[in-house]
């Protein structure tokens, strides 16, 4: 069994619903969720928009690999009605979007996943809801 940290985010529509909904999809089909944090609300980062995020983070536990997760956390996204990931750095609004964070102690750096997330030490939307679940954050020089 594997522990991972999800960061999930919305904001569109009903983002509080779009989160809880995420939940229970990533209950049913990537493992339990053991944790979760609050909500935190927060203004788009690296794009204009005059719609703010709600954010939360979670633990799960999970027997697929990451290459797994991923294509797992991108098909809750497509099921979801986000039709479009970020190309070339330019961010959107988004119904929902769902961060790998950290899988185990395991670093991956592949073309098409990073773990740990490589901006998440960037983004006060993922560390205040992780730091709230998580005890043991790397450092980040260590990713």
């Amino acid at each position: 069994m594997h522990t991972v940290y999800l960061g999930l985010g919305s904001n569109l529509g009903a983002k509080r619903r779009h989160l809880r909904r995420a939940v229970t999809l990533i209950k049913k089909q990537i493992g339990a969720v053991v944790r979760q944090s609050a909500y935190f609300v927060s203004k788009p980062w690296g794009f204009e928009s005059p719609n703010d995020f709600v954010n939360i983070a979670v633990c799960c536990e999970t027997l697929l690999s990451p290459h797994e997760l991923l294509e797992r956390t991108q098909a809750i996204e497509r099921e979801m009605g986000r039709t479009h990931k970020s190309v070339d750095g330019v961010y959107h609004d988004r119904i929902i979007d769902i961060d790998i964070l950290l899988y185990d102690d395991l670093h991956v750096d592949d073309p098409d996943l990073k773990i740990p997330h490589p901006l998440m030490f960037e983004r006060d939307f993922v560390m205040v809801p992780l730091r709230e679940i998580c005890n043991d954050i790397p450092s980040p020089d260590l990713g």
